[in-house]
């Protein structure tokens, strides 16, 4: 599969999203961005470029919330059932999984397949660790990411869907996870779902402490609840000395609560390094992304789970994510929309592990070429990707 994709040289002919006006040459080695310059003017083309025909050079995409191993792509269509409650969603996933052969390696890799078509070349990606199912999830996981030879950049959570705390032998089997090597443990609301906070989120917390890698916890609780469970999470941190390896994902009571305790809670995740991600809910307030950039929480967008059991919508297109999030939040300003396009590129490549990445010189080569005047027109109309260059190798295109 790998041996067929084309790793250019240099990409000619774009304009940067930064620079739209000015067209370019982008020189690549190694994976790397290692030169810029204006576009030659003659029409002669070497072997080692690929020609980008004057589109916009989008950074790619960064999904830092999905869910790859539990779909059913490419599967004949699976109707939604079970009760519209997380708790609902769980049962009727553990009920049904087994007969669409979930979790599986081409459908994950029928999942992969439509992020890259929409530009994504990063992704973190939960995958469910439970009783039924062992570890078997992140095993499918890494087969199917093997086959993109290093193009892609995945980093894996180890996701207890099912509970911690109330399911006895989860613990241990997140601890072997975190052994064998993955980058984060996952939880999922300590209060409604394993009915002990205190005792959930301590025991994610002193895992990572002893393995050394993050936490990525699901947190659905609203307003007084949740924001509750976000101080149990910072005290942990504060405690572990676990800074800078805490997300908070969903973190829908930020959203809910009065301004002035959002301000106080958002600061104390800032200095310590706690960062947030979202879905961009339609039903929902957004996170404000003003207040979390002048707290210093980073900020990430993703696709969640798309056509899973538990809801039949999505398509894999962060920059759907993004229209999404910026029309919730009301953002309509063009610095306020490169913002929410850098959210779903570049500047949350450290979600993955990567340096933050703009497409300059030095960047990891993670090029998405569009037909759009320039950032701000890619945000409001999603064209359709073009090509899609990860770390070097031209994936679509």
């Amino acid at each position: 599969m790998s041996s067929a994709r084309r790793s250019p040289a240099v990409v000619r002919n774009v304009r940067l999203w930064t620079t739209p006006s000015d067209s370019v040459d982008i020189e690549i080695d190694a994976g790397k961005v290692t030169r810029i310059t204006p576009a030659e003017a003659d029409e002669q083309r070497d072997a080692g470029a690929y020609d980008g025909r004057g589109l916009l050079a989008l950074p790619g995409f960064v999904n830092t919330h999905a869910h790859i191993d539990k779909s059913w792509w490419g599967l004949p269509w699976q109707s939604y059932g079970g009760e519209a409650t997380t708790e609902g969603r769980i049962r009727h996933e553990r009920a049904h999984r087994d007969e669409i052969g979930m979790p599986s390696v081409e459908i994950t890799r029928h999942v992969l397949e439509q992020l890259v078509a929409h530009g994504t070349t990063a992704i973190r990606t939960h995958v469910d660790v439970d009783l039924g199912l062992g570890l078997r999830g992140i095993d499918v996981v890494r087969e199917a990411v093997a086959a993109y030879a290093g193009a892609l950049k995945v980093e894996i959570v180890a996701f207890p869907q099912d509970g911690v705390l109330r399911r006895p032998g989860v613990l241990a089997l997140l601890d072997q996870a975190a052994r064998d090597g993955v980058e984060h443990l996952g939880g999922l609301d300590p209060a409604s779902i394993d009915r002990d906070p205190v005792g959930q989120i301590a025991a994610l917390l002193d895992l990572c402490a002893e393995h050394g890698v993050g936490l990525d916890i699901h947190l659905h609780d609203p307003a007084e609840l949740g924001a509750f469970q976000i101080e149990l999470i910072l005290d942990g941190v504060e405690r572990l000395a676990l800074q800078h390896r805490v997300n908070i994902a969903h973190g829908f009571a930020v959203a809910q609560l009065q301004v002035s305790r959002r301000r106080d809670l958002l600061a104390r995740m800032g200095a310590l390094g706690v960062t947030m991600t979202t879905v961009a809910p339609p039903r929902l307030p957004p996170l404000p992304v003003d207040e979390l950039d002048a707290a210093g929480v980073s900020f990430g967008f993703g696709t969640d789970g798309i056509r899973d059991l538990w809801s039949p919508y999505g398509t894999g297109d962060l920059l759907a994510v993004a229209l999404q999030y910026a029309r919730s939040a009301a953002v309509r300003r063009d610095e306020d929309l490169l913002r929410v396009l850098d959210i779903a590129g570049g500047g949350s490549a450290p979600f993955v592990g990567l340096p933050a990445s703009r497409l300059g010189v030095g960047d990891r080569a993670d090029i998405v070429l569009v037909d759009a005047e320039n950032g701000m027109d890619a945000v409001v109309r999603t064209p359709r990707r073009e090509t899609v260059i990860a770390n070097g190798q031209v994936l679509v295109g």
